[in-house]
Formats: C-alpha cells, sequence, structure tokens
C-alpha cells in the first residue's frame, strides 16, 4: 500500500516513541549522564502524547487545522482508531510517571542507570503496537516488544538475589506462555486462513465457524493472555516479580504493561467475536471468578506490601474481565473506565512506596507492613496520600476506584451476569480489610526505629509532582468524572 501524510500522521505517537528509544541510545553514546539521557527520552515521549492529543481532539477543536483521518488502517496489521488512541494515552502517561519515579529512585545506584530508560521506552512501543493490533503478527510482535525489555527491567539491579530470581521466573514462564500464543494463532490458522482478526470475526460469524481447531487455539492463546494478565491459575510468577523488581519497574508492569494486554484482548475479543462462542464465556467467568476470590484471599495472608498489590492486580483484573463477559453496550466504556482508574490509583500507591524506599542502601525497598507502622506520624502528607490511594483501590464513594467498580457492577447487571457480580462483591469486601490494615499501621504509634524515611522535600522533587498529580486526578475521577467519560465514549470499539 502507498503511505500517504495521512498514515504518517496518524502513526506519529508511535513514531515519536521510536525516536525516544533512539533519543536515550544516542544521549548515552554521546555522554553518560543520568539526568540529560533521562531527559532525552522523556522530551520524546511527551511529544508522543501530545501527538495523540492531537489526534483525538484536533479534528473537534480545530477542524481546520486537523483533519478527521480516524480510523485509519496502517497496513493489514495495525488499525489508528480512537480506541488505540485513548490507551496510547494512558500507556504514555503511565510510561512518563514510571520514569520520573525512577529517576529519584536511580540516583543512588552505583552502576550504569541510563539503560533503564532504554528499556523502558521499548517496552512503550511494544505496548503501544499492541494495543493498535489487528493481526496475529502485530499481536505477537507488540507483545514480545514489551515483554523482552521488562525481563531486564526486573532484573535491573544485578546484585539482588530476589531480583534476579523474579527476573529468570518471568522470563522462563513468559516464554512458555508465548509459545502458547503462537501454538494457538498457527491452530486458528490452520482452520480459518487468516491471521486478521476482522476475517476471523466473519469465520465466527459462520453457522460452523468454530470448528475443534479454532476452539484450542482459543484455550491456547487464553492461557497465554492469562499469564500476562496473571489470571489465576496462571498468577503464580506474580508475587515473585512484584517483590523481587525495584518500585519504578513495579509500577510500569502493573500499569501499561497490563492495561496494553487486556486492551489488544478487548479488541481481538470484539473484532474476531469470540463473544459467539459459549464455551469461551465459560472459562473466562471461571477465571474470572476464581481471579477474584483467590487473590483477595491470598492478599489476605500478605505481610509484604509488593506481594499484597500483587494479588490484588489479580483480583482488579478479575473486575476488569466482568465487563468483557458481559459484551454489552456497556463493555467496551465499562473496561475504559475501570483501566483509568486503576492506572492513576496504582501509580499512586507504588509512587509512595517508590519515594519512601532507599533501595541502594542495602535495605531495599519498603515493603514491610512494619515499615510504613507510624508513618503519618513521621511523614503526614504522603502517608495521606497512600490512604486515599488504598481506599481507591478498596473502591470507596469519591474516589476514582468508585467510578470503576460502579461501571463493572453495571456492565454485570446489564448482562444478568449475578454470579459474576457476587464475586465482585465478596471480593470487594475481603479486598476492604487488607487495605484497611495497611492504613491502620500508618496510623499507629511509632514503636521502633524505622529504615525508611521519605525525604523531607520529597514535595518539591519530580517524583512527588507525580504522586501529587495522580491523587489530584483520582478525587478529580471520582467527584467529577463527566469529562473522562466523555473522552472514553468517545474511544468506541465497534466490530467491522
Amino acid at each position: 500500500m502507498d503511505f500517504t501524510a495521512h498514515h504518517w500522521l496518524a502513526l506519529s505517537p508511535i513514531l515519536f516513541t521510536s525516536l525516544s528509544v533512539l533519543a536515550v541510545m544516542g544521549a548515552i553514546a554521546i555522554k553518560r549522564n543520568h539526568w540529560w539521557n533521562a531527559t532525552a527520552g522523556v522530551i520524546f515521549l511527551n511529544a508522543a502524547w501530545l501527538s495523540v492529543a492531537v489526534l483525538f481532539f484536533g479534528p473537534l477543536v480545530m477542524p481546520d487545522a486537523v483533519p478527521a483521518i480516524l480510523p485509519i488502517e496502517v497496513t493489514p496489521l495495525l488499525v489508528i482508531d480512537h480506541y488505540a488512541l485513548f490507551y496510547f494515552g494512558i500507556i504514555l502517561v503511565a510510561t512518563l510517571a514510571c520514569a520520573t519515579l525512577s529517576h529519584a529512585y536511580l540516583e543512588g545506584y552505583a552502576g550504569n542507570k541510563e539503560e533503564m530508560y532504554l528499556l523502558l521506552t521499548l517496552a512503550a512501543l511494544g505496548g503501544m503496537v499492541l494495543v493498535s493490533s489487528r493481526h496475529f503478527a502485530s499481536f505477537f510482535i507488540g507483545l514480545e516488544l514489551l515483554s523482552i525489555p521488562l525481563y531486564a527491567m526486573v532484573g535491573y539491579p544485578s546484585k539482588s538475589r530476589r531480583a534476579l530470581e523474579g527476573s529468570l521466573k518471568y522470563l522462563v514462564l513468559s516464554a512458555a506462555a508465548s509459545a502458547f500464543l503462537l501454538f494457538g494463532m498457527a491452530l486458528i490458522y490452520a482452520d480459518v486462513g487468516h491471521m486478521g482478526f476482522a476475517e476471523i470475526g466473519r469465520h465466527m460469524s459462520q453457522p460452523e465457524g468454530f470448528g475443534p481447531l479454532v476452539g484450542l487455539g482459543a484455550a491456547m492463546i487464553m492461557v497465554a493472555v492469562g499469564f500476562k494478565l496473571s489470571f489465576v491459575p496462571f498468577h503464580l510468577w506474580t508475587p515473585d516479580v512484584y517483590e523481587g523488581a525495584p518500585a519504578p519497574v513495579t509500577s510500569f508492569l502493573a500499569t501499561a504493561s497490563k492495561t496494553a494486554v487486556f486492551a489488544v484482548l478487548l479488541r481481538y475479543f470484539v473484532e474476531a467475536q469470540a463473544y459467539r462462542d459459549a464455551a469461551v464465556i465459560t472459562v473466562l467467568t471461571v477465571l474470572a471468578i476464581l481471579s477474584m476470590v483467590v487473590g483477595n484471599v491470598l492478599a489476605l495472608l500478605q505481610n509484604n506490601v509488593k506481594r499484597m498489590l500483587a494479588y490484588s492486580s489479580i483480583a482488579h483484573f478479575g473486575y476488569c474481565a466482568v465487563a468483557l463477559i458481559a459484551s454489552g453496550p456497556l463493555a467496551v466504556e465499562a473496561v475504559g473506565a475501570y483501566l483509568l482508574t486503576y492506572v492513576v490509583t496504582t501509580l499512586g500507591v507504588l509512587g509512595v512506596v517508590t519515594l519512601i524506599s532507599s533501595p541502594y542502601n542495602n535495605d531495599g525497598d519498603a515493603e514491610e507492613l512494619e515499615d510504613y507502622r507510624g508513618l503519618f506520624w513521621r511523614r503526614p502528607y504522603i502517608a495521606s496520600i497512600l490512604t486515599a490511594m488504598l481506599l481507591s483501590l478498596a473502591g470507596i464513594p469519591a474516589t476514582a476506584g468508585f467510578i470503576g467498580k460502579f461501571y463493572i457492577i453495571a456492565a454485570g447487571v446489564d448482562a444478568r451476569q449475578w454470579w459474576l457480580l457476587g464475586a465482585v462483591v465478596l471480593g470487594s469486601a475481603i479486598g476492604l480489610f487488607y487495605y484497611l490494615r495497611l492504613m491502620i499501621i500508618m496510623f499507629m504509634d511509632r514503636d521502633r526505629q524505622q529504615r525508611f524515611e521519605a525525604p523531607l522535600n520529597w514535595a518539591q522533587q519530580t517524583g512527588g509532582y507525580m504522586v501529587l498529580a495522580v491523587t489530584l486526578a483520582s478525587f478529580v475521577l471520582g467527584l467529577y468524572p463527566q469529562p473522562f467519560i466523555s473522552i472514553i465514549q468517545m474511544a468506541p470499539l465497534v466490530a467491522p
């Protein structure tokens, strides 16, 4: 196909993100300087985010200057539409937040710091390719481009045994998941003869569309995606990787990485018309219920904050799967609302963990519950932020998490998925207990010298600015969500 100016304009977010990778490489080649190398990548990531805003809002605000070119197919592999732009925005915001946290986190690191930003921008590029994929080839390329940098990011503190253990587990199990994904794609291609989502969907709409090869292939793809999203029983890697990874990497893994995978799963689910297969719906229902219940129950048993958040994330993506299973008119909107609120809240929680941690003085991250005992009496403002973010994860009204949870329940009620809604209510009740436990510990009297203290000037640092920004966004989402809901409604996903 011939590339036109419109194709280049539609690809500008991906192109600017690619330039951020080259910028970091070039900056490292010229001179190793932590601030300079990090800034070089962040400048182009900001340019990518601005290009997303121009493409999304430009035809409405400046119709004469910005043409309405979306949706546009860029080869059979990628499609740039408002749905892809919405998730581009989330991935880029999460990447910028993690880059900001990484800068403060790595200041005391004795080794080379600059490669972290190279890996981070590469992973963000993979996530953007993933959410715009409409073909098995780009699906796999995007997923691997997202995953491979994460192996190195998890094990970046190369002298930490826990980090290396987490990286190795993630590498081995992720390779197994990729094998399942490729074999599943091959089985579907053998039966359908196409690898495009839309072509598969047209095949599925026929009376005999669901043959045994298609069913087996769909099951194997579900295993691979279930691993990436930590659905039970494919979740065993999650707590070890969350615990071993540096706190900013845990932030990226929990937000941008999982958001990209869920976004492409939803696109495949709609365009390939997987919702027509009752067996697929049944399997997803079982996985969602197990994830909500098992994730929350195991989180109850944790004394490590990062492991607790790992099991919590398992439950949260079980909640998100409720909207996917519902497949009604609210499904795409509910997934968008839930992922947006989850990303904002999780960045806040792990941002606080990062600010409190002092990882390179042989203490590691602030990850044990006892590390937060009496935090309110030493650092009242940062403890208040963590309290607000935990309440948002629990879905308490006036926070972002309540809006996400409300959408999920509304989608489930609309589809009459009563078993799923029962699991949502049960899981939310269990989750409230362990979130409250951490909150209570922060307000207890300090009875011993603490290993970790956030800097007194944390709010004047770039990481502090980011944490304050996501806290404000959480309350704005909770108290006045209408502008964000309007944006989500502008990013529909319709089967071709």
